[in-house]
């Protein structure tokens, strides 16, 4: 049992909003899952466009080290540390920068990338990750998250949700899937990376492979339903917004949430209640095997 999170503004003048509802969502969701959290803030307003890098640095050592290297390799950097998590602001593609990180500070976790989304997670009580991200000050057009209940996989950050596994790409999932170990192998011969064995950066690898080969995020989710076995409930984000899929048979609870102003998606009812006007939304538990999207 996993709890997992989404929350899109309509409106810009509520993305200054957007860490804070989404904080009340995630700490409603702990009961769901003690083990570990995250979230992935989208934010398209960022000056200049630059490419950003979220990384996991546990040992202050290591990132003292890395800043100054990464500042001589490389120009026009930028950093934001918030408590183990560091985002890097650059203009250095990431066919050149997670390459050198990969290679020369293995102790390092790339946990997201894009000139959007910056993503933190870890393990530990999901009430006091949202404290220690400092959640609430977020700004932001749309977010997921997830609370997490170890079933098949080490509690460790890698672990954890959010999985990215391309640009701007990141997913979220209640559920499991019996048939990940053949699809891993399959996508690790077209080139795909894994950094755990947990079933969701497979499923995640899936559909970025899909997105890379042109298709659209719907007929990619409408070939999850073929090729992925398994029970789920998937909140999948990008840059323009995030799209919602329950297999065919929806054992995992889902309830939507939807008015003027935001769209709401949670595993229960209870992460949405503090949002505002919620009782008069169109609340709605999404319908198995439906594509529901937001956002281009």
């Amino acid at each position: 049992m996993c709890g997992i999170v989404g929350l899109y503004l309509k409106k810009k003048n509520l993305h200054n909003k957007l860490g804070f509802y989404l904080s009340g969502m995630l700490d409603n969701m702990s009961s769901r899952g003690p083990d570990s959290a995250g979230f992935a803030i989208y934010n398209n307003n960022e000056i200049n466009k630059m490419y950003k890098y979220s990384l996991c640095l546990n040992d202050d050592k290591i990132s003292k080290s890395f800043i100054k290297e990464i500042k001589t390799r490389f120009k026009d950097i930028n950093i934001k540390k918030i408590s183990d998590h560091t985002i890097l602001y650059t203009s250095s593609k990431p066919k050149n920068m997670i390459p050198f990180i990969e290679n020369n500070f293995k102790e390092i976790a790339i946990v997201g990338y894009g000139k959007s989304i910056e993503i933190f997670k870890q393990v530990g009580n999901p009430k006091e990750i949202v404290k220690r991200f400092h959640l609430e000050k977020f700004i932001g057009s749309h977010a997921i998250g997830h609370t997490r209940m170890a079933t098949e996989s080490a509690i460790t950050v890698d672990g954890s949700h959010p999985y990215s596994t391309g640009e701007d790409e990141c997913l979220v999932h209640n559920g499991s899937l019996s048939n990940h170990n053949n699809l891993r192998r399959e996508l690790i011969k077209k080139g795909k990376k894994f950094d755990s064995l947990n079933d969701t950066e497979v499923a995640a690898g899936y559909i970025s492979q899909k997105l890379f080969e042109r298709n659209s995020m719907k007929k990619t989710l409408k070939e999850c339903l073929i090729n992925l076995d398994g029970f789920y409930t998937f909140i999948a984000g990008t840059k323009k917004g995030f799209a919602v899929l329950r297999d065919e048979i929806a054992c995992k609870p889902a309830v939507i949430a939807e008015n003027n102003d935001y769209v709401a998606v949670s595993s229960e009812f209870q992460a949405m209640a503090h949002l505002p006007n919620v009782n008069k939304a169109n609340i709605y538990e999404p319908k198995p095997g439906v594509i529901y999207t937001w956002g281009k």
